[in-house]
């Protein structure tokens, strides 16, 4: 008796002592901790691609891959930039700060990638195509009407159709090469009220994907009910064309938008995202089962903390990296990683001018932040992160203000201002919305060391800043930067490398380097 009872304490120790470390081995929602939004999956083989909204930035349409579902790495893009307008070019007073190319659609048929979407700033939908998708190159169409929120779709005939709209679901034919709208094709709502599953008011349903799976069409939007959370429901039926049933696929913690893919193991997952605060919108796993014919989504209703995956290899340098800025000979000018905020002039930036620098050259007289073309942007991470820069300002010119910003339109900064004959480091809060001058030190040196730390976690959405003189000795500069994601911009809150002239042009900021980091100081 008292063997049994030693070995049954044994075993439970054994259990306490090692079920941290399982725990620890299995991924953890979210999937990605970064504003990843309105995503789109389709597994070829063992590799997944996902396609996801960056609408203003350039390039656009970001392409990821995994071959777990859980750690994801950009390995393209679907377009360089999306049109040549003012807004997106950010020309002439007008921008596209929450505009640009919206939720779009990735598929895969007869041996080539698709990916479509669509923009206000052009009217038009867009649709790319390669039969690389890691290497392109990519053809482009695009033709008007811009169908909103659409789903792209293969039929097993061969037919291609789109799925879009708000409220009401429109389906329509598209033309054999995809140019257009197919006249005389299928056009019609096939759903009325589609957002009756679940309560039929509010927002929605919007972002339609649309699935083939065992002869059935299911088919998935998002709503967000007065009173309630945004939710999945889900429609399905025996024919595209219909009729639809609908009911709520899923109804907790504001995760949705998204769809289902199938794992080589059989195992099925919905993708979906979560609005969290200034980060952004991060992407959630959550498995699913399949029961009369129904998808059911999560585990008793609810999202769970952990998967049955492997643990993910972190964000960096995935989805966010490091960047030295010198190249060797047949490697990128800038990494897949980096996007510029609007269309860029690439006459004013370089990273051959100086070796082993990024160097951003003004050619124009801007206002503020927020309307200065060439800042170089990369996505902020959580729960914790730190972005750090060198800067030379040796080039720089009499008005000229260059540095480290977080975007967003409460923007905060810290960079050197050039007045006359001296120079001085500056922290700029816009947490208000208007941009305050906080701080401001003379600076008599020519290389100067600037950090934005972001703190994400449970959305508590600050950032402080710091400078040093060496690199080392890190001084905070400023006040507290209180981050909010805002609807004019539509995005979380990103690194900006940038530099502008607001008398002459010509001047020149060099940055030596980009480090990040997933931590952030001690709290004092």
């Amino acid at each position: 008796m008292r063997n049994a009872i030693y070995r049954l304490w044994m075993t439970a120790l054994i259990i306490m002592l090692i079920a941290p470390c399982l725990y620890a081995q299995k991924a953890t929602n979210p999937i990605i901790y970064a504003d990843v939004p309105d995503i789109s999956i389709e597994r070829v083989g063992n590799s997944y691609y996902m396609s996801s909204t960056t609408m203003h930035m350039s390039p656009g349409v970001p392409i990821m891959k995994s071959n777990d579902l859980v750690t994801w790495k950009t390995v393209g893009y679907a377009y360089d930039t999306l049109g040549n307008v003012d807004a997106l070019n950010l020309t002439n007073g007008k921008n596209a700060y929450g505009q640009g190319s919206w939720a779009s659609s990735i598929r895969f048929h007869n041996g080539t990638y698709y990916v479509s979407t669509f923009s206000a700033n052009t009217n038009k939908t867009h649709i790319y195509s390669t039969k690389n998708i890691e290497k392109g190159p990519w053809k482009a169409r695009s033709f008007a009407p811009d169908l909103g929120d659409h789903s792209l779709f293969f039929d097993d005939d061969g037919k291609a159709y789109m799925i879009s709209g708000s409220g009401d679901l429109r389906l329509v034919e598209l033309k054999n090469d995809l140019s257009g709208i197919k006249l005389g094709g299928t056009d019609k709502i096939i759903i009325k009220k589609a957002g009756e599953p679940s309560g039929g008011t509010g927002l929605g349903p919007e972002d339609s994907q649309l699935f083939k799976i065992n002869g059935k069409y299911y088919l998935f939007n998002i709503t967000w009910p007065k009173g309630s959370m945004r939710t999945v429901i889900i429609h399905r039926a025996d024919k595209i064309t219909g009729p639809y049933e609908g009911r709520i696929g899923l109804q907790d913690l504001g995760v949705a938008q998204g769809g289902l893919v199938e794992a080589p193991n059989g195992a099925w997952y919905a993708y979906l995202f979560r609005d969290y605060g200034s980060v952004g919108r991060i992407p959630y796993l959550v498995p699913v089962k399949w029961v009369d014919g129904w998808p059911v989504l999560g585990i008793n209703g609810k999202v769970p903390e952990t998967l049955d995956l492997p643990a993910g290899k972190g964000l960096i340098p995935g989805i966010a990296a490091s960047d030295e800025f010198a190249r060797k000979k047949g490697e990128r000018a800038l990494p897949l990683i980096w996007q510029w905020n609007h269309n860029p002039d690439n006459s004013l930036w370089s990273v051959t001018a100086r070796k082993g620098y990024l160097r951003l050259t003004t050619g124009r007289i801007d206002a503020d932040f927020l309307t200065a073309r060439n800042s170089l942007t990369q996505r902020t991470i959580g729960p914790v992160c730190s972005g750090t820069v060198s800067l030379d300002v040796s080039n720089m010119k009499d008005g000229d203000f260059a540095g480290l910003g977080l975007l967003q339109k409460n923007y905060g900064l810290v960079g050197v201002k050039i007045t006359g004959d001296s120079k001085a480091v500056v922290m700029i809060n816009a947490s208000t919305g208007k941009p305050l001058e906080a701080q401001k030190i003379p600076l008599n040196q020519k290389v100067v060391y600037f950090k934005a730390e972001c703190n994400f976690t449970n959305r508590k959405d600050v950032a402080n800043f710091f400078y040093s003189l060496d690199g080392k000795t890190w001084i905070p500069l400023g006040t507290q930067l209180k981050m909010a994601y805002t609807f004019p911009h539509f995005m979380g809150y990103r690194f900006a490398l940038f530099n502008y002239a607001t008398k002459n042009i010509g001047g020149a900021a060099d940055f030596d380097f980009f480090h990040i980091t997933d931590s952030i100081s001690p709290e004092k």
